[in-house]
C-alpha cells in the first residue's frame, strides 16, 4: 500500500519527467568532462552516470556534440545564477567579494570541463564552431555581470577594457589551478585585483 500505483506514476507529466532526464544527462556529461576529458567522455559513460539507458540520452541529444556543448551551457547559466544570488541586494560596493564571486567561476568543474571542450573544438572542425558561438555568448553573459556587481560605468573611456581584463586575468587564475592548488596566490592576486579596480572605476 506504501508504493506508487502506476497510475500514480502515469500521473506525473511526461513533460516533466523528460525535463529532470535531461538535467541528470547534462549535469553527468559536466562531470564526466571534468574528471575523463574529451577522450574519455562517451554517451554511453555519460548515460551511465545519470542513470539512463543509452537510447534515452540520444533520444534527448542526438551526437556527442550536442550532449557536451549542451551541458556546458547548462551549468554555465547555473553558475550565472549562482553568482547573481550571492549579492540579490547588489554588490553594495564590496568589490573585493564581487572579485572573489567572479574567480571563482573560473575554478570549479565547469571551467575544467568547458577547458577540455576548448581543446577538442581545436582539433575537431565539427565541434569548433559550436563551442565558438557559445563561448561568446557566455563570455557575454559573464561580462554583463561583472560590469553590473562592479558597479563600472562602461560610457567612461577605458572602463570595458579594465573589466574585460579582469575577467582574462580570473582565466589564467583558473588555468594555474587546474594543476596545483593556487589559493593563496590567488588571493592575493584577488586582493591587489580589488584595490585596483577600486581606483579606476570610482
Amino acid at each position: 500500500m506504501g508504493g506508487v500505483s502506476t497510475a500514480e506514476r502515469d500521473r506525473v507529466p511526461k513533460q516533466d519527467r523528460s525535463r529532470a532526464t535531461r538535467q541528470r544527462l547534462l549535469e553527468a556529461a559536466v562531470a564526466c568532462l571534468a574528471e575523463h576529458g574529451w577522450a574519455g567522455s562517451t554517451v554511453s559513460a555519460v548515460a551511465e552516470r545519470a542513470g539512463v539507458s543509452r537510447g534515452a540520452a540520444q533520444h534527448h541529444f542526438p551526437t556527442r556534440e550536442d550532449l557536451f556543448t549542451a551541458a556546458v551551457e547548462y551549468v554555465a547559466e547555473e553558475r550565472s545564477t549562482a553568482t547573481r544570488a550571492l549579492f540579490p541586494e547588489g554588490a553594495s560596493g564590496d568589490r573585493r567579494a564581487v572579485v572573489r564571486a567572479l574567480v571563482d567561476l573560473y575554478t570549479g568543474p565547469l571551467f575544467r570541463a568547458a577547458l577540455h571542450l576548448w581543446v577538442a573544438a581545436s582539433n575537431e572542425d565539427q565541434l569548433r564552431a559550436r563551442v565558438t558561438e557559445l563561448e561568446a555568448r557566455v563570455g557575454r553573459e559573464t561580462h554583463r555581470i561583472a560590469v553590473e556587481l562592479l558597479g563600472a560605468d562602461e560610457s567612461r573611456p577605458g572602463t570595458r577594457e579594465t573589466v574585460q581584463g579582469f575577467l582574462d586575468m580570473a582565466r589564467g587564475l583558473g588555468l594555474a589551478n587546474l594543476l596545483t592548488d593556487d589559493t593563496a596566490r590567488r588571493e592575493r592576486v584577488v586582493t591587489q585585483w580589488a584595490a585596483l579596480l577600486d581606483q579606476t572605476l570610482a
